[in-house]
């Protein structure tokens, strides 16, 4: 049996230190699912790709991150922080795909 490739959901914008912070720990918790994570907005915001506070540029990471989502299996929602529109735009195209769409919280999180 292959292992699950799955596109993680959670905030960024915002409290974008605390929401990073909190994807990254989600990312963990796949891996320790037995699970491969994809997080666009992990990678697509590092410095020199793209500018989260422009919207085009994050127009453009949200396309990119639901391009690769065609590959995912399912769509992992972590929900401890809520759901943004981001979050929510990826879960309806993740329904709309046929995706399985799971919602999570973190173990342990405050």
């Amino acid at each position: 049996m292959s292992t699950p490739l799955v596109l993680l959901e959670s905030p960024y914008k915002g409290n974008v230190a605390l929401n990073v912070r909190y994807a990254r720990l989600a990312m963990r918790d796949c891996f320790l699912r037995g699970e491969y994570p994809f997080a666009s907005h992990l990678l697509y915001t590092l410095p020199g790709i793209l500018d989260d506070t422009l919207a085009a540029e994050r127009e453009l990471g949200i396309a990119a991150g639901l391009a690769w989502g065609k590959h995912a299996e399912a769509s992992i929602v972590y929900t401890d922080l809520g759901i943004s529109e981001g979050m929510r735009y990826g879960m309806e195209t993740a329904k709309e795909a046929g995706r399985v769409v799971e919602l999570r919280r973190l173990r342990g999180w405050p």
